[in-house]
């Protein structure tokens, strides 16, 4: 059989078992982020062995497509009178969840044995969240309310957050051991971050204005793919964030563009198929293997991050006033974490290659657990905080 038999066959299943999941999803307890990553373990190469190499090969195309969908239909979300709304439990939930986590996992790993660098590297890896997972777990549980809307804009501004944590802690790792070279590691880490908002804006401000010409009302499906194309591959050429840039952009275009009410739209109708590929691939290359090795520092990861969100989103809530629904159920919506976690430990990984084992296996591990689980407790959230229209009352 050749590869685009077997490329179209793997891709007709993927479709199928990705209905399967999403009737699943809507008639059990289980999101259908886990039923999809469940599947993709079990054709993958840990189970059946059914995804052909060319497809596996091609995984971080699909999942950059992927990404920079769900950064744009976030970015929608943080339009003025949205953050007017949401400003002050966004801003001091998102800040605590993200400082709480870094500093509860920093510690107890310290405290267990890791060197204080590789410490504090793992706590800021442990602040990022699941962007994907938890906005489509959002779209699937149908729940449109205050904290629904807040949870999205949080995710849409978490991994900022994560980013920033963790370009200061590669900064300190370098001087603890022994490297001068620290102006420059933040100076990169600004570059990726304020060229990728830069990014967002140079190409969001022209985008606000002419989308949505050719056909009065919605954007054609065209301009929204392209936009979101353009600002992922200029990201990439750039070296900037592709996920912090589809946001900006996102948020630009939903802010400036009154001449249609609904921005999104096209890409809303398309996003589904490619996040069923997504999840699919995504479950098909976790490694289970690498839970043998978890030890007692994944434990200890494990509970530190899960503490450090519940807490942090707990005491954001209480500075901001927000309500009892968001108080109590919010850091446990945002326990999802998975591809940007990732990306985070090879780079600490390839800059500290003599503690490369230890950070790769760890967070490798406790993504697979997070990644599962943290859908579920999402939709729990999402479903117990329903009653919830406004999160300030």
């Amino acid at each position: 059989m050749d590869a685009t038999t077997e490329t179209l066959l793997a891709l007709g299943m993927i479709l199928l078992l990705g209905l399967a999941s999403d009737y699943l999803g809507r008639h059990t307890f289980m999101p259908r982020v886990t039923l999809l990553l469940a599947a993709g373990i079990l054709v993958g190469e840990q189970g059946l062995n059914l995804i052909p190499l060319v497809l596996s090969q091609r995984f971080d195309i699909i999942a950059n497509l992927a990404l920079l969908m769900i950064g744009f239909l976030l970015g929608g979300q943080l339009t003025l009178p949205a953050l007017r709304d949401l400003g002050r439990p966004l801003l001091w939930i998102s800040v605590c969840a993200a400082l709480a986590t870094t500093v509860l996992v920093a510690l107890l790993l310290w405290l267990v044995g890791v060197p204080v660098d590789i410490a504090i590297l793992l706590g800021c890896i442990a602040a990022a969240t699941a962007p994907a997972a938890t906005t489509d777990t959002v779209i699937e549980s149908g729940v449109d309310s205050g904290f629904s809307r807040l949870l999205l804009a949080i995710v849409a501004i978490d991994d900022l957050w994560a980013l920033l944590l963790f370009s200061f802690g590669l900064a300190f790792a370098a001087l603890v051991n022994g490297n001068p070279d620290v102006g420059a590691t933040l100076l990169h880490a600004g570059w990726e971050i304020g060229g990728a908002v830069i990014l967002g804006m140079t190409i969001g401000l022209p985008a606000a204005y002419l989308t949505g010409r050719l056909r009065p009302g919605q954007p054609m499906l065209t301009e929204a793919l392209a936009l979101v194309f353009i600002c992922g591959g200029a990201a990439m050429w750039l070296d900037v964030s592709f996920l912090i840039s589809a946001i900006v952009m996102g948020a630009v275009i939903a802010n400036l563009a009154p001449h249609h009410e609904y921005p999104f739209h096209e890409i809303e109708n398309i996003e589904w198929p490619f996040m069923a590929i997504f999840f699919m691939l995504a479950g098909a290359s976790l490694h289970f293997d690498a839970l043998a090795s978890i030890g007692l520092l994944g434990v200890m990861y494990l509970f530190a991050r899960a503490l450090g969100k519940i807490a942090g989103a707990w005491l954001g809530a209480q500075l901001s006033d927000a309500n009892h629904q968001v108080k109590c159920w919010m850091g446990i919506a945002l326990l999802p974490q998975a591809g940007v976690a990732i990306g985070m430990a090879l780079l600490t990984a390839h800059r500290f290659p003599q503690y490369s084992q230890l950070v790769l296996s760890l967070v490798i591990a406790t993504t697979v657990v997070f990644e599962l689980l943290g859908p579920m407790f999402t939709r729990l959230a999402l479903r117990r905080s329903a009653p919830c229209d406004d999160p300030k009352t």
